[in-house]
């Protein structure tokens, strides 16, 4: 090439193209070297993110909802939400032995010492808390349930059975079966030993290692429940999900090779995609934010969004080179002809994504700003990173001789097919079938509930270890994991009032009758039984006293968890069947009812503390945020495509289908019995992003075709060849490798591999059948029409 060439290159290089177009490939040495630079602290930056489930994060803020802000006043007064349960088992008698009462001793110590435990309210059959009360000829007598010098006698036994049936520990502490007993540890929010938040990782490690595999035996079997063992297990099987993330690269990997026959282009928009993945775990780590198990989503998100603008990018450069331009040019042009399109859909997908922060829970929160800073990113890595090394690298000549070759070819039976959406009658009946479609899944979207609609923990598979622990605690204890606590507030020294407590009384027979209550317990009820106990135990007088010192008596010898202090408190403790939302609905609606119903009698009665009050607390929030959110997701959507086409007609052809696939992704979630969770939530709203990358470059390109004169049936056959096939491949590949996830060991990411595979599926079908048939059914074919006579 002679001096003249290259220096009329060079001029044309530093006068072409628009601002951004020249800032970059004129300068694209100090492009890639800020990119190293940035690639290198965010990549130190994401090696010391570390797992971080916290408690505290999947509940909403106590300063938006009144049940949260309810615990907070009188947390110290009752204990912990937040409970971890050991259940020793005798499998081969009951725990009236010596042998198990000494392993059950050594396991309490074990729990004793676990960092998180809070030490002063733990409670099992060794702790001094537990206590038992009889009424004697000489009054009332009470102690330790597990006397100081027990020795395992069989008269040490004899006591220990006594002090048992006199204390409140069967159903609690002890099975209904006496087969085993429960070790009830509460965890603090802050380790104590680190001044950091809780590492649940670390706390179910030490569980498994301290407690079950230390003590498991031929006698012995240990079952822990609760959110920190739950939150552990999710922790522990984030290497297994990172593992079917590399599974899924793998696959994408595999199909990008056959569709596009180039290692190079291959390799050029894997490493991309990673490189945004790099960066938004490393910023994630810069704010402040650790790896929670329910935002797990986000990085494959990231990954998956750069896959389609990457795609895109690589595809447009193959054309260029196939009409003859050099790699420098092919990257340029290409760079030229898809920053606008592609710019436009990365600031919908992440301003889309950043709404979801209006939901004052902390872990959507982070959740929104990782995916949506992470998607920004990806404009940096795949829509200028990738170009600039495709300049350099360029793509295979193959593949471009392929592609020349596809341009000439007559187009293959499958695109002449799907560009006959355009046409009328085909249109007609795909709007139809999409009416019927919408009107289906709007039908059977009423069915979904928000929170789960299973017993223990749908995160996990119902074969689970943890859940069959679960299963194994509700079947034989009357105190269960999900209890709620209504709180009962007066002026000082009211709790003992007798109004008070009848109140209360009357409060529980309400919600004993109840589906899916299994029982109460209140200060009232311990008033009764000490009222029975002053009577021989005559049945007759269980009841209410209504003389003050009586009642006086029997709050003196309570529990000092029935009461605040100062008498200013009562909980009302209610014990569930399990966390459904029908269960949670039916108390707090019987709770409110009963509020409405009652006169007050200077009681207020609160709600709700306890894990099933701030799950009904959080599913409420949920509730309520779930319209908002798809409101302001596609109000945001639906804003930005308007600035980036000045078209109503854009605005409906790429938004229709991006609501189908919606109203049809909650109609799937119905029909597979999910629940709307703080995980599940951000998912449709999510994959919105995908939807609205398909939509914008199809009818970008066929803008492009139809502004050329070209008849909208022509014009859609050119932009299916082309921009729609890369469009079908990319949803086609995103969803095989996402599939992978359906065999994933949690069902958590088993459930959200199917949404996100019907997800992908249908945004690109929509995307390249109904947003066509919308076009012509909007009339876009006449205006082409009238334009072309015009200029002729």
């Amino acid at each position: 090439m002679s001096d003249d060439v290259v220096a009329a290159n060079k001029e044309a290089a530093l006068r072409s193209g628009g601002t951004l177009e020249r800032a970059v490939f004129n300068a694209r040495r100090a492009v890639l070297l800020l990119f190293a630079l940035a690639t290198a602290f965010f990549g130190y930056q994401m090696t010391q993110l570390r797992p971080d489930a916290a408690f505290e994060k999947l509940i909403p803020s106590k300063d938006y909802h009144e049940y949260v802000r309810n615990f907070d006043l009188f947390r110290d007064d009752f204990g912990a939400a937040n409970v971890v349960n050991v259940i020793v088992v005798n499998k081969q008698g009951d725990i009236l032995e010596k042998e198990y009462l000494e392993t059950l001793r050594l396991v309490s110590e074990e729990v004793f010492f676990i960092p998180g435990v809070d030490r002063g309210n733990m409670l099992s059959l060794w702790t001094p808390n537990m206590r038992w009360i009889a009424l004697t000829k000489d009054g009332y007598r009470g102690g330790v349930v597990m006397p100081s010098n027990f020795t395992g006698t069989e008269q040490d036994l004899g006591d220990v059975k006594r002090n048992i049936l006199n204390s409140a520990a069967i159903g609690r502490v002890v099975a209904d079966d006496f087969r085993s007993s429960n070790i009830i540890a509460p965890l603090v929010a802050i380790d104590p030993e680190t001044g950091k938040p809780l590492n649940y990782g670390k706390l179910g490690r030490l569980l498994e290692e301290r407690i079950r595999d230390k003590f498991n035996s031929d006698r012995i079997e240990i079952r822990i429940v609760g959110f920190g063992k739950l939150a552990g297990d999710l922790i522990e099987g984030a290497g297994v999900i990172a593992g079917f993330f590399l599974i899924a690269l793998l696959v994408i990997a595999a199909l990008l090779y056959l569709y596009m026959r180039c290692w190079r282009s291959t390799a050029l928009a894997l490493l991309c995609s990673v490189v945004a993945v790099v960066w938004q775990l490393g910023l994630s780590k810069t704010l402040g934010y650790g790896l929670d198990p329910y935002a797990i989503l986000a990085p494959f998100l990231v990954f998956a969004i750069g896959a389609s603008h990457a795609i895109q990018m690589i595809n447009a450069v193959m054309l260029q080179a196939a009409e003859g331009a050099d790699r420098y040019w092919a990257a340029r042009r290409a760079f030229g002809g898809l920053v606008a399109p592609g710019g436009a859909a990365l600031i919908s997908d992440a301003v889309g994504f950043l709404t979801l922060i209006v939901i004052p829970i902390i872990a959507i929160k982070e959740l929104a700003v990782s995916a949506g800073l992470g998607v920004a990113l990806v404009f940096l890595t795949n829509l200028i990173l990738l170009p600039v090394l495709l300049s350099y690298i360029g793509v295979g000549a193959k593949a471009a001789s392929r592609a020349a070759e596809a341009g000439r070819a007559k187009p293959a039976a499958l695109w002449r097919l799907v560009a006959a959406s355009s046409r009328p009658k085909p249109a007609l009946a795909i709007a139809l079938i999409a009416l019927v479609l919408a009107g289906a899944s709007v039908w059977k979207g009423q069915e979904l509930t928000v929170g789960d609609l299973d017993r223990g923990a749908p995160e996990l598979h119902p074969d689970s270890r943890y859940n069959q622990d679960v299963d194994y605690f509700v079947t034989h204890y009357a105190a269960t994991t999900d209890v709620m606590v209504v709180m009962a507030a007066t002026e000082p020294g009211g709790c003992a009032r007798y109004e008070t407590l009848q109140t209360i009384d009357d409060l529980q027979a309400r919600l004993e009758n109840l589906p899916g209550v299994q029982g109460t317990f209140s200060l009232a009820t311990f008033a009764k039984i000490v009222q029975q106990g002053t009577t021989e135990k005559n049945l007759r007088w269980r009841a209410l006293s209504r003389h003050r010192l009586i009642i006086n008596a029997a709050i003196r010898v309570a529990p000092p968890t029935m009461k605040k202090h100062d008498c200013s408190m009562t909980p009302v403790v209610v014990f569930l069947a399990d966390h459904k939302a029908s269960t949670l609905d039916s108390v707090t609606g019987a709770v409110k009812s009963f509020v409405a119903d009652k006169e007050s009698a200077g009681v207020d009665i609160l709600l709700a503390a306890g894990n099933a009050g701030i799950e009904a607390a959080t599913n409420e929030v949920i509730a309520e945020s779930q319209p908002l959110i798809f409101a302001l997701v596609y109000g945001v959507v639906a804003f930005l495509v308007f600035i980036a086409f000045r078209s109503i007609r854009a605005l409906i052809a790429i938004l229709a289908p991006l609501a189908l696939t919606s109203a049809l992704g909650l109609a799937l979630m119905a029909s597979l019995g999910m629940g709307v969770k703080v995980g599940t939530l951000p998912v449709i709203a999510l994959s919105v992003g995908i939807g609205v990358d398909y939509g914008i470059y199809v009818y970008h390109k066929l803008k492009l075709q139809l502004d050329q004169g070209f008849a909208l049936d022509e014009a859609y056959l050119n932009t299916v060849r082309t921009t729609g096939a890369a469009v079908a491949f990319t949803g086609v590949a995103l969803a095989a490798g996402v599939a992978t996830w359906i065999f994933a060991p949690t069902k958590f990411q088993a459930d959200m591999g199917l949404m996100l595979t019907f997800m992908f599926l249908w945004n690109m079908l929509g995307a390249l059948t109904l947003l066509p048939a919308l076009m012509r059914l909007l009339g876009a074919d006449r205006e082409t029409g009238s334009a072309a006579t015009s200029a002729g």
